[in-house]
């Protein structure tokens, strides 16, 4: 095999400089620090999250029929296609491993985001209970003021000494010493009133520090999500630039390699065969998935606990994002780990089982804001925005098993993925989410007030 040296004395691979620009050295050092510096500037939409990949020197099949001729030229087009198959595999490697960086920030800043607005809203939620408390306090106190002074601000001791209403000395002390564990007992309930409203006050001023943290986060991890999706769509279009030109370039080594009579011309068609059946493997791979979810679905999806159709609307505009049973509700739970990941102790969906390759369906129309891999507890994931600050997610896809893309509308009910085992997950189900302003809430009642049973 050729040295970097052999092949910059030819003149026929990319130079060390254009090296560096179709396929960086990528460190994890490397890879933070890109990813920190795109992510700092994505928040100017259209913004590259990765820079465009050197614009290659591919050659032409005109060229390899004069190279063939010339034992020089032919060994040094030999040379330049070899370096070029390794540029096209090394810029697939980096660009995956920054999306999987970029992933692994998106799931971090996800769940830090998720965090603070769980820890807002329960901040929020004791200062309410204590402002009741302060209030239901001062209601007290308020009534017992008003049996010790219910003669219009009378001195109510005065009454009892000199309007004749004891019979006895001893009823008189007793009557006494009613009065003053009423003011004792008044005192002691305006306190707690006290207490109660600078605690309120106080968790209040504590909440608000909190919305103004899980705001920050949020944006965070808005621009995470964003570059995340960046990075997947530019790994992508790297494999898929190395699938479609790697076939032509191991073509014309065969042609430059082969001595015997059959033309460029056929190996040429021999390029558009491979591509037309790949093409063709694609298109029915997808098409099975697809039928295969179809299946599943209409199947029922499982056993009880929930089960119904997939994917069928109702009058609210919503439909079931899956025919599986209801296996796991909202809310604190065990963590789960599975394939390498970890679930945190709050579950923020329900999870919906109706088998490996099962259908999953918008649960009402919108865009899709994100489609691709989360590296973290959800796998393959999908989050649509449905507009009025309303969004729902769908995790633990199987691999191949997205069926849209970012930037994409959806309708109602329509198939966008098929089940799967992906992130920290036991076993293939759809993880189901919906956001409220950013915010996931159970999707149980959610779901229920719009006529759907999740």
């Amino acid at each position: 095999m050729e040295t970097d040296d052999a092949l910059d004395e030819c003149g026929c691979a990319p130079s060390p400089r254009e090296r560096r620009q179709l396929w960086p050295q990528l460190s994890r050092r490397g890879a933070l620090g890109i990813g920190a510096i795109a992510l700092a500037g994505i928040g100017a939409v259209g913004g590259p999250l990765i820079a465009p990949a050197f614009a290659a020197d591919y050659p032409s099949w005109d060229d390899v029929v004069r190279a063939k001729s010339n034992q020089a030229a032919k060994q040094a087009q030999v040379a330049k296609i070899k370096g070029l198959i390794k540029a096209l595999a090394d810029d697939v490697a980096a660009k995956q491993a920054l999306a999987e960086q970029a992933a692994t920030e998106f799931f971090v800043a996800q769940e830090e985001y998720f965090d603070a607005a769980y820890r807002s809203e329960q901040l929020q939620q004791q200062a309410d209970e204590q402002a009741r408390t302060a209030v239901d306090a001062a209601n007290k106190a308020g009534r017992v003021a008003a049996q010790l002074y219910r003669n219009g601000g009378d001195d109510t001791s005065l009454q009892l000494f000199f309007a004749g209403s004891a019979a006895s000395a001893d009823d008189l002390l007793a009557r006494l010493g009613t009065m003053d564990k009423l003011v004792e007992r008044n005192q002691a309930v305006y306190a707690e009133a006290v207490t109660a409203r600078d605690s309120a006050q106080s968790l209040s001023d504590q909440a608000e520090v909190q919305r103004a943290e899980r705001d920050r986060l949020q944006q965070i991890a808005q621009e995470k999500m964003l570059a995340s999706q960046r990075a997947a769509e530019e790994a992508q279009a790297a494999l898929e630039t190395q699938q479609s030109k790697q076939v032509e370039l191991e073509a014309q080594l065969d042609a430059l390699a082969d001595k015997t009579k059959r033309t460029v011309a056929q190996y040429q068609a021999g390029v558009r065969a491979r591509e037309e059946a790949a093409r063709r493997a694609r298109e029915e791979a997808e098409r099975r998935a697809r039928e295969e979810a179809e299946k599943l679905n209409q199947g029922g999806g499982g056993g009880g606990g929930g089960g119904g159709t997939g994917g069928g609307v109702v009058g609210s505009g919503w439909a079931r994002p899956s025919a599986g049973w209801h296996s796991s509700g909202y809310g604190p739970r065990s963590v789960i780990c599975g394939n390498g990941y970890c679930t945190s102790g709050f579950h923020r969906g329900v999870d919906l089982a109706a088998g490996c390759g099962a259908g999953i369906y918008a649960a009402t129309s919108g865009t899709v804001l994100y489609a691709g891999w989360n590296a973290g507890g959800y796998g393959n994931y999908i989050r649509i925005e449905h507009g009025g600050g309303v969004g729902t997610g769908y995790a633990h896809i199987r691999p191949g098993g997205i069926f849209v893309r970012s930037g994409q509308w959806v309708n109602a009910g329509q198939l966008i993925a098929s089940e799967g085992n992906t992130g920290a997950s036991a076993g293939c189900h759809l993880h189901f989410e919906v956001y409220v302003n950013g915010v996931p809430v159970d999707p149980g009642p959610f779901m229920g007030a719009r006529g759907i049973s999740v």
